[in-house]
């Protein structure tokens, strides 16, 4: 299933300075009912968004007007605990094209990758100045550069590059999962299977 590609995101950024922020709490288990990536947001971060009678609470930040943006900030350790991949969907149905952490738990950060939401790893030291820069202006914005791999505060210039592997890098950029990856090689594939045969 191809996503929307990912280059160069500039974007104001919700702030959740929360660490060890598990899979459960992105997507509570009684949501994982449905196979299609669709209709996940709404209930990302259901048990914090909510109370019992469904209506927001208001100290969630989330449901907290002042921030919006393409852009999720989060404490150390995103996406711990289970393996569900339908946290990431439920991120990225919500809205959010990136993620930010100064670390991911591995099969969440994979997860993510692979239907286009861009998780960027920074060091303490720089999550801790975009919590700041956003603290002081909520619509500070953030540029995430993907060819580049740099994420940048724009209103101070400050800087860090983040890794991410060649090929996913690549299917990113072209809005590709793997099978994209493979359909956009068809021709290729072809070429190579005739030349094998002699």
């Amino acid at each position: 299933m191809a996503y929307d590609k990912f280059t160069v995101l500039k974007s104001t950024a919700v702030p959740m300075p929360i660490e060890n922020v598990d899979t459960d709490q992105i997507i509570p288990a009684r949501f994982l009912k449905a196979t299609k990536r669709e209709g996940f947001g709404d209930n990302l971060f259901r048990d914090w968004r909510y109370n019992a009678d469904d209506t927001p609470k208001q100290d969630f930040v989330l449901n907290n007007p002042i921030y919006s943006g393409k852009i999720l900030v989060g404490g150390r350790n995103f996406g711990s605990g289970s393996s569900r991949e339908h946290a990431a969907w439920a991120i990225y149905d919500y809205g959010f094209s990136c993620v930010v952490s100064s670390f991911f738990a591995d099969i969440f950060k994979g997860n993510s990758i692979n239907i286009g939401l861009l998780p960027v790893q920074v060091s303490p030291e720089f999550l801790d100045k975009i919590f700041k820069a956003i603290e002081a202006d909520p619509k500070a914005e953030l540029e995430v550069n993907l060819p580049e791999q740099t994420i940048t505060i724009v209103a101070t210039g400050e800087q860090e590059s983040f890794a991410i592997n060649g090929y996913k890098k690549h299917n990113m950029m072209n809005g590709f999962d793997d099978i994209d990856y493979l359909q956009a090689m068809k021709s290729e594939i072809k070429t190579f299977a005739e030349e094998s045969l002699y």
